[in-house]
C-alpha cells in the first residue's frame, strides 16, 4: 500500500478499511437509541482511521487491522461524549429501575425478576417492559458518569485514579474486578445475553436467533441487565 514513491497510499488503505468502520459502526449503533444516527458515527469512524494511518509505525497487515479498529471506536465514543447524546428522559428511565433493583436487593437479599420490578415500579409487565423497550441504548457507563460535579457519580469510588483518562478509567483493573463479579450475578439469561453482546460481539437480532426471542425482547433483556450492573456497582 505504497505510492511509486515509497509513502503510504492513504486513498487505498481508505478505501480497503473503509467497511471495518461502516462494521464497527452499525455495532456500536445497536446500543444507541434511535436519535443517534449511523452517518455521524461513521464519519467520526473516518477520522479515526486516518488517525490510525497517521500515528501507525509497525507492519502492515493483522496488527495494523487491530490497531485502527481501536482508533475508529474511539473516535466514535469522543463523538457520542462531545455530544452528549443521552438523552434526559432516558436517564430518569433508567435511573428509576436502577432504584427499584437497589430497594428489592437490600429487602429482600435476592435478585428480583422483571415482575418484582414492575410491581415495585406500580406498573403491569407490558407497561414495565415498554420502558426498558423504550430505553434502548442504555450503557453501564454515562457521559454524566465523567463528571466531577456528578455528587453520585461512582467512577471515583471504584478507580485507582481519580484523575485518570476516561479510557484509563475503563481499563481500570478494580473496576474490571468487580464488573465481572457483577455480571456473574446476573439473571442466566442476561448473564447470556452480555456475553453473546459484548464478548462474542453479535448484534441483538443474532441473539435472539440464538436464544429463541425477538430482537425487541434481546433488547429489554439487555436494558434490563445495564440497569442492575449500574445499581449494583453504584452500590458498592
Amino acid at each position: 500500500m505504497y505510492t511509486a514513491t515509497g509513502n503510504i497510499d492513504k486513498d487505498q488503505f481508505v478505501t480497503e478499511f473503509t467497511p471495518l468502520v461502516k462494521r464497527i459502526a452499525y455495532h456500536m449503533m445497536s446500543k444507541l437509541p434511535a436519535s443517534v444516527q449511523v452517518d455521524d458515527l461513521i464519519q467520526a469512524g473516518m477520522i479515526g482511521l486516518l488517525d490510525a494511518i497517521d500515528r501507525y509505525e509497525g507492519s502492515y497487515g493483522r496488527q495494523f487491522e487491530s490497531y485502527a479498529a481501536q482508533r475508529i471506536r474511539g473516535s466514535i465514543l469522543d463523538e457520542l461524549r462531545e455530544a452528549d447524546w443521552l438523552p434526559r428522559s432516558l436517564r430518569k428511565k433508567m435511573r428509576q429501575i436502577e432504584d427499584a433493583v437497589r430497594k428489592l436487593e437490600q429487602r429482600t437479599g435476592g435478585v428480583p425478576s422483571e415482575q418484582d420490578l414492575a410491581d415495585e415500579l406500580n406498573m403491569s409487565i407490558s407497561e414495565y417492559q415498554e420502558v426498558l423497550q423504550g430505553a434502548r441504548g442504555a450503557q453501564l457507563i454515562y457521559y454524566e458518569d465523567f463528571q466531577k460535579e456528578d455528587e453520585d457519580s461512582f467512577l471515583d469510588r471504584l478507580c485507582v485514579s481519580s484523575g485518570a483518562d476516561p479510557l484509563d478509567i475503563l481499563l481500570d483493573e478494580n473496576l474490571r474486578t468487580l464488573l465481572v463479579k457483577a455480571i456473574e450475578n446476573l439473571p442466566p439469561r442476561e448473564k447470556m445475553v452480555m456475553g453473546m453482546h459484548y464478548e462474542q460481539e453479535m448484534n441483538l437480532r443474532e441473539i435472539g436467533e440464538v436464544i429463541g426471542v425477538s430482537e425487541s425482547r434481546v433488547c429489554q433483556l439487555h436494558t434490563q441487565a445495564v440497569a442492575r450492573l449500574r445499581s449494583r456497582m453504584r452500590n458498592l
